[in-house]
């Protein structure tokens, strides 16, 4: 069974922008070297159908599906980010020891799990989850999960995004998935970590 350091469900704005920002440690510390992460991506981001007008560093009349396009590929240019299609089913296990299944049989082990998948529902089996209707959408029977502070549902497993209960825009979900990233990284490092691309 293939094993990484993150696996991230959700392949939307939340998940890459986190996926992003931890490929991006590479090179920043020796608590960084030989990460591997790992994006499940179902294919069925909202942000597919998408028009964007009002995101702040993106061109307006970008589609979402070229922005998520452009996301991905910004992700895997660190070597150290796997994107693969497939669902999330179950979640079991604790930190340094979880065990992701997904719906086509595969099953990848982690030591950190991030929770991605967007505010139309939340099927997959994960204990200590809590669903609940999302406090930031305008729109009814969408859903997020309750989060500590910190965005842990518990030690080792985060929600980020829409499913966190941003509201629902671009910017919001890429700075909760970039915020969790920054999270994941700071346990690691031992300190308040920040991660920047240098000119």
């Amino acid at each position: 069974m293939e094993r990484y350091d993150v696996v991230i469900a959700g392949g939307g704005v939340a998940g890459l922008s986190c996926a992003l920002t931890l490929g991006s440690s590479k090179g920043k510390g020796q608590w960084a070297e030989g990460r591997r992460f790992l994006v499940i991506d179902s294919g069925k981001s909202d942000l597919l159908k998408a028009m964007l007008n009002n995101v702040p560093g993106i061109p307006a009349g970008t589609t979402g599906k070229k922005a998520l396009e452009d996301l991905k590929a910004q992700a895997l240019v660190y070597g150290n980010v796997e994107i693969v299609k497939g669902s999330v089913k179950k979640v079991e296990g604790a930190k340094s020891a979880f065990t992701v299944h997904t719906e086509d049989g595969n099953a990848y082990e982690s030591e950190i799990v991030v929770l991605a998948t967007g505010f139309h529902s939340f099927d997959a089996d994960v204990a200590g989850v809590r669903v609940v209707p999302h406090a930031n959408s305008p729109k009814e029977g969408r859903v997020m999960i309750v989060v500590n502070p910190d965005d842990t549902v518990r030690e080792g497993l985060y929600v980020a995004g829409i499913l966190a209960g941003v509201s629902t825009m671009y910017a919001t979900a890429a700075g909760s998935g970039t915020q969790v990233a920054c999270s994941i990284l700071s346990g690691w490092a031992g300190k308040k970590t920040v991660v920047h691309d240098r000119v």
